[in-house]
């Protein structure tokens, strides 16, 4: 049936904001690729500031060779951008006109991006971890207030429907005081040998993927990280005495209201091997006064055998939940799961800051958007204090001081690691937490 829209209907408001991409990985093309290409399709509606297109405008590179491939295979499906690389890839990038920046480049590139995209006063969105350490968190936040943008991270295991599952019976009672937790998360070999060879070196799998845990844990059960401890593996991905690591085991202690502890443990590798029939094995377990939560990324989903092709080229496990490609019942494909909805919210939230009411009272809306604490970088210290104890922890124990602990708040300051047999501590990080 045809019918004449009516005067509030003509007259919704348009608008655009333009993005700019740092990084063009596997990351880009697992989720921000199809962002990008499905919100040029379908705009943003939100009844509060109209119509939203989403454009991506520039993006920055080492090469540009990834972008060049990019552009020829999408002609014509998410509109023209422009690409920059090194010298400066960043400083053009910032200057092309974009409103928002999104960083998801190797993690000990973050803060640099970072910052010189809100000095430049645009919105950030930044992956996970979003910095290695609490001063350059403070710097990136301090900045994002005085620029009136917003500064978010990216942590996109916190809408997976289990886990939003998890942290409401947490919420409503159901689920009374956290007592332990164990995470795991382990990744096929060809991500530290393949996709990630490049950068690597140096680097462990806890700061990139126990992250991910470390925020869900700060973030569903609250209370106050008290101590870090780790350990790990080495000698696949590099020298078995060197400092790169092939796997990881983080120990976190946090202490709650009523005085009661938790201890959290958190192994993660990325050197399993590559038959393995998961593109991932994740699993929790988390111990309540009066209850056990049970999750399983591969046990939870489908298995799937294909003849030449499975579990190589094809996983047996598919977790359909992170991203995955659909043809939908009525005939179009799209490319969807929360690894991409985060990425839209972001955008969402952004759109609300600046077409969400009155000029005037744009400051009010700034606020709101920094009160979700899911993703706003001012609610990330804890996450980054875990980051950078770890860090500073297995950098002693590849000096040749293992055992390590670093307490949170103590008397000697904010960030303290105590190494075995010194009496002298070192002071990582003096301000409270």
């Amino acid at each position: 049936m045809n019918r004449t829209p009516n005067s509030e209907e003509q007259s919704v408001a348009t608008h655009r904001l333009n993005a700019g991409m740092v990084g063009m990985g596997m990351i880009f093309d697992e989720t921000y690729r199809p962002f990008f290409e499905g919100v040029y399709q379908s705009p943003l509606y939100q009844p509060n500031f109209g119509i939203c297109r989403v454009q991506l405008a520039a993006v920055a590179s080492r090469t540009g060779r990834r972008a060049e491939a990019y552009q020829k295979a999408t002609a014509g499906r998410i509109g023209t951008w422009q690409s920059f690389c090194e010298p400066d890839s960043i400083g053009q990038l910032v200057g092309a006109g974009v409103d928002f920046v999104c960083v998801a480049t190797p993690d000990d590139r973050h803060f640099e991006a970072a910052k010189a995209a809100l000095a430049a006063g645009k919105h950030v969105l930044v992956e996970k971890p979003s910095v290695l350490s609490l001063a350059e968190l403070d710097e990136l936040d301090q900045l994002a207030r005085e620029k009136n943008v917003l500064a978010k991270v990216v942590y996109h295991k916190l809408l997976d429907p289990d886990h939003k599952k998890l942290r409401t019976l947490v919420v409503d009672g159901e689920l009374q005081h956290v007592n332990s937790g164990y995470c795991t998360l382990l990744e096929p070999k060809a991500i530290s040998t393949g996709q990630f060879a490049e950068w690597i070196t140096g680097r462990n799998p806890g700061t990139y993927v126990a992250v991910h845990y470390i925020k869900l844990i700060d973030f569903t059960f609250g209370g106050r990280l008290t101590s870090v401890q780790c350990t790990g593996q080495r000698g696949i991905v590099g020298p078995a005495d060197g400092p790169t690591w092939d796997s990881t085991q983080l120990r976190m202690i946090y202490q709650y209201d009523d005085g009661r502890e938790a201890a959290f443990d958190i192994h993660t590798s990325w050197v399993t091997p590559d038959n393995f029939p998961g593109y991932v094995e994740q699993e929790v377990q988390f111990r309540f006064d009066n209850g056990v939560w049970n999750g399983h990324s591969r046990k939870r989903g489908v298995e799937c055998t294909i003849e030449s092709r499975t579990p190589l080229e094809r996983k047996n496990s598919i977790n359909n939940h992170y991203n995955g490609e659909f043809l939908e019942p009525w005939g179009a494909r799209s490319q969807r799961g929360y690894g991409v909805e985060v990425l839209e919210r972001f955008a969402r939230e952004v759109a609300d800051v600046e077409f969400g009411g009155p000029a005037g009272e744009r400051a009010a809306r700034i606020d709101r958007a920094r009160g979700l604490i899911y993703n706003d970088i001012s609610a990330d210290r804890q996450t980054v204090a875990a980051v950078q104890a770890m860090e500073a922890i297995l950098a002693r124990h590849a000096s040749g001081t293992p055992n390590c602990v670093v307490r949170v708040n103590d008397a000697r300051g904010g960030l303290v690691l105590y190494a075995p047999g010194s009496a002298e501590p070192q002071v990582l990080y003096a301000p409270r937490v």
